[in-house]
């Protein structure tokens, strides 16, 4: 590749198709000034301004075309200069504004009777999610009933089961994926949490959720992701959202489920691009901690933690 083709690339990348040019170092220019050769007759250079459309000095200023040959910036990245990012505040549609109808606005108390009405809606507890993968299991199963635990994958649950319990916790639930792999990691890890109660779901289930970029040349079609992403980002809408305003203490919850389906989360909840789910690496049986503060931002404690497990116990199938 050429450099002047390189530096038009470069150019694609920061404008994004955003702006006409971009300007980009091309090394030590020529001394001006002092090293100036002198005017004939021995009189000083004049002093010149450069036009308003030449680069400064040591930039080289590409042509329009070559920004216009860029592919349009991705809407999420399209934020206005200076704002440092953006946060909807009520990205699970839970912000007490949007959980009362101001159309039945008390005539008589006014204002009194909405900011009474606010907070009655509003959280008052902390969720602490867990998002645990599954255990390696059996990749040569043709049916999901045949993809079970592996030896080792039943002793990667016992290190997470211990881990989870070690934490001293007062977890409420253990919610889980339907699959086989995802069913028995939670058996056991139960062990460890005697009388924490399990819930079994069809959403947590295995699936391409959004098409992932950059792309990958083995994925699926499109049809697989319009059908699989549903599923996955209701289970989304379902799990992942600020305590309801009822609950009086913080919640500790267990999600035992899958690679795709973790990042995808985590993407969403932090309001990261979705698209960039597959940029995250998970090992089996490793542990996700997402924090939802009443007020709803979101934290991320860990993000696949296997520093509990020793190293010859660890994998990623």
């Amino acid at each position: 590749m050429s450099f002047r083709r390189a530096l038009a690339l470069a150019a694609c990348g920061l404008a994004g198709g955003s702006v006409l040019f971009s300007a980009v170092a091309v090394g030590k220019q020529p001394a001006r000034g002092g090293d100036a050769e002198p005017r004939p007759g021995g009189s000083a250079p004049a002093a010149s301004v450069p036009p308003a459309s030449a680069a400064p000095p040591g930039l080289l200023l590409l042509p329009p075309a070559a920004a216009a040959s860029c592919p349009p910036a991705p809407g999420w990245i399209e934020r206005p200069a200076g704002t440092g990012g953006y946060w909807d505040s009520n990205w699970d549609r839970r912000e007490p504004l949007a959980l009362i109808n101001l159309k039945k606005k008390n005539e008589e108390t006014g204002e009194e009777e909405l900011a009474s009405r606010l907070d009655h809606c509003k959280a008052k507890a902390t969720r602490h999610i867990f998002l645990i993968r599954h255990s390696q299991y059996n990749l040569d199963g043709r049916a999901d009933k045949d993809r079970t635990l592996t030896p080792l994958g039943r002793e990667q649950a016992e290190l997470t089961g211990h881990r989870l319990a070690s934490l001293g916790l007062k977890f409420d639930q253990i919610i889980h994926s339907s699959m086989t792999r995802a069913t028995e990691t939670t058996e056991i890890i139960s062990k460890h949490l005697p009388g924490v109660k399990k819930i079994s779901t069809d959403l947590l289930r295995e699936g391409a959720p959004i098409e992932p970029d950059p792309p990958v040349s083995h994925w699926k079609p499109e049809a697989v992701y319009y059908e699989d992403g549903a599923r996955i980002e209701a289970a989304f809408r379902n799990f992942i959202h600020r305590a309801d305003a009822k609950q009086e203490e913080d919640s500790y919850e267990i999600f035992v489920c899958h690679a795709n389906v973790i990042r995808y989360i985590v993407c969403r909840a932090l309001q990261f691009p979705p698209e960039g789910w597959l940029r995250m690496s998970l090992n089996n049986g490793s542990i996700t901690h997402l924090v939802i503060r009443p007020n709803g931002r979101v934290a991320l404690r860990t993000l696949g933690d296997t520093g509990f497990m020793p190293p010859d116990k660890i994998t990623r199938t």
